[in-house]
């Protein structure tokens, strides 16, 4: 992958925006979160007063060897079934980009089942068909890993040249909380039973395996191995994918709402490999996923809501965008005490 060079956010912007929002008609901080949400844009955007930005939400969807072990409720078909149910329409990132007005697209990375390519829906981008086994060997070659960021940065710079001035990544891919969890336990330096959840719903022998599981195939990473080892070693090529989206939305100077624990990984990678993109992210909600919060943490975000969600697919950071529409909303049409004729604090 080649070098990044990431711009850095408009702390003069920034700054501007925060005394904006101290001159507005209601007490300083009186709207929490939304008042650093509009100041993030605004130095994201380079304006005191920033536009509401065009979405674009992509699923990344691929297989994962590891299923064959049993740590997932559901088969590894589902991931292709699910994939023609985007298509279709049907799933809930669907009804939420058409909700938001949001452009979606859906790109095939390594689904294990050959899938129909949709011009505008579905993009073929099998680097592929799904991940080797993580617990038993590496999930990829780095020539895999560097495809599959590849394509997610190509992702990124087609959502960017369609207009999107903020971007979504979700996806789709039966077992990938295994890998999930076996990066932020590298990343996070944490203990698989502290991050190791339930992922579809697994019952307690599952998890119990899906700990161990990711217990050996982490004693394979050398301490001090770089981001792009490590994704390959115990990663998921939508995973990988994921990383290069928020990382080619970042050189662009687009910001990316990240979603879920998933998500989380895929921008704990991203940051390993290049330091300083956690500034053009923003962090959806809190998943009901173990680990997540730690992730959150790591990466030094805070999570807009809480609100139990352990779907994926982007679900919870398409949510949050209409959060995002009220708070830049509110910090433009919002008058000033002196514009109002009201007295501020003395």
């Amino acid at each position: 992958m080649p070098e990044f060079k990431l711009p850095t956010p408009d702390a003069a912007a920034y700054a501007a925006a925060r005394a904006h929002q101290n001159q507005l008609t209601k007490p300083t901080g009186s709207l929490g979160m939304l008042e650093d949400v509009a100041c993030r844009f605004a130095s994201w955007q380079g304006q005191a007063v920033p536009q509401l930005p065009k979405a674009a939400i992509t699923v990344f969807a691929a297989d994962h060897g590891v299923t064959a072990e049993g740590v997932s409720a559901y088969p590894s078909a589902v991931t292709a079934e699910m994939v023609k149910n985007f298509a279709a329409g049907g799933a809930a990132i669907c009804v939420l980009a058409r909700q938001h007005d949001a452009r979606l697209e859906v790109v095939d990375v390594g689904v294990a089942s050959p899938l129909p390519v949709l011009p505008g829906v579905i993009i073929s981008a099998r680097v592929a068909p799904g991940t080797r086994n993580l617990a038993r060997e590496a999930a990829m070659t780095q020539a895999q890993v560097d495809a599959a960021l590849d394509a997610g940065r190509a992702a990124a710079r087609r959502a960017v040249e369609a207009g999107a001035g903020v971007l979504v990544a979700g996806e789709m891919g039966i077992g990938n909380t295994t890998p999930s969890a076996a990066l932020i336990c590298h990343f996070c330096t944490l203990a698989p039973a502290a991050v190791v959840g339930r992922g579809t719903g697994v019952d307690d022998q599952a998890l119990a395996l899906k700990t161990r599981i990711v217990e050996q195939a982490l004693t394979r990473l050398p301490a001090g191995a770089d981001a792009r080892r490590v994704l390959a070693e115990v990663g998921g090529l939508e995973i990988a994918a994921m990383a290069g989206f928020y990382l080619e939305g970042a050189r662009l100077g687009v910001p990316s709402v990240v979603d879920g624990f998933i998500a989380a990984a895929a921008a704990l990678a991203a940051c390993a490999m290049v330091p300083g993109l956690e500034h053009w992210l923003l962090a959806s909600h809190r998943s009901q996923e173990t680990g997540h919060q730690a992730a959150l943490a790591h990466l030094g975000l805070a999570p807009m809501v809480d609100l139990g969600l352990r779907l994926g697919e982007g679900s919870g950071a398409a949510l949050v965008l209409p959060l995002i529409a009220s708070a830049l909303q509110l910090h433009a049409g919002m008058a000033t005490f002196a514009s109002a004729g009201v007295s501020d604090k003395a």
